[in-house]
């Protein structure tokens, strides 16, 4: 089975995921975790992918284990990643996609702290985006729909109007129930996933493209 083409539309703004779809944290989001569960007794290779996407409060709160809050734990494990940023680095051609969008048309749209987004983003020598939501800003987590329909009022559109860029199952299921088109990045899977939307490894061979009326479309780039 193959992934569908690019959407061939155009959109009022673009919405972007931060881990694993702006920059790859895999490598020390998954020491920290990995520390975590270990203190905890859990099994660390069938835990670890549950990680991705999704609030660390949320995170740990489905666990429910014996004795644990899980918003004392999801502070203990900010302020670990708060110094583990090693490793952190830009997905190959996403400077320059970013840097051709106008600020008033694209948002980052994260499960992350805004400190531990802003920490990150820098790590991997990003700019700082013109706007961000984070796990603070909204009372219900990806896979719940709040940050995009949120992100999207910011900019004064309709998340049905928007493409998120996402590579994990929780915001992808987001952005569906937002009603957003949704493009897979791919370049931190080490497994083929969700072949309903169409995918890109990285933004190298890709570019953004203004439309007279400030509308966005995505142009693959001669090779």
């Amino acid at each position: 089975m193959t992934r569908p083409a690019l959407p061939d539309r155009a959109f009022a703004a673009f919405l972007f995921d931060m881990d694993g779809t702006l920059l790859s944290s895999i490598a020390c989001a998954e020491r920290v975790w990995t520390r975590w569960a270990e203190r905890h007794g859990l099994d660390v290779a069938a835990f670890l992918p549950t990680i991705h996407g999704m609030r660390a409060v949320e995170t740990v709160g489905r666990l429910r284990l014996p004795g644990v809050d899980p918003v004392a734990e999801a502070a203990a494990i900010h302020a670990e990643e708060m110094v583990d940023v090693e490793g952190i680095a830009a997905i190959a051609g996403v400077a320059a996609f970013l840097g051709a969008l106008p600020a008033d048309r694209w948002a980052v749209v994260t499960s992350a702290p805004r400190e531990l987004a802003s920490r990150r983003i820098a790590a991997a020598g990003l700019p700082v985006p013109p706007r961000m939501i984070a796990a603070e800003d909204v009372a219900n987590g990806k896979p719940a729909p709040d940050c995009f329909v949120l992100a999207a009022s910011m900019l004064g559109v309709s998340a049905r109007d928007c493409l998120v860029f996402e590579d994990a199952p929780a915001g992808i299921a987001a952005a569906e129930a937002a009603g957003a088109g949704v493009l897979v990045v791919t370049a931190t899977h080490a497994h083929p996933m969700d072949m309903r939307h169409p995918g890109i490894a990285d933004y190298a061979a890709l570019a953004p493209r203004v439309e007279a009326d400030g509308a966005l479309r995505l142009v693959p780039l001669a090779g």
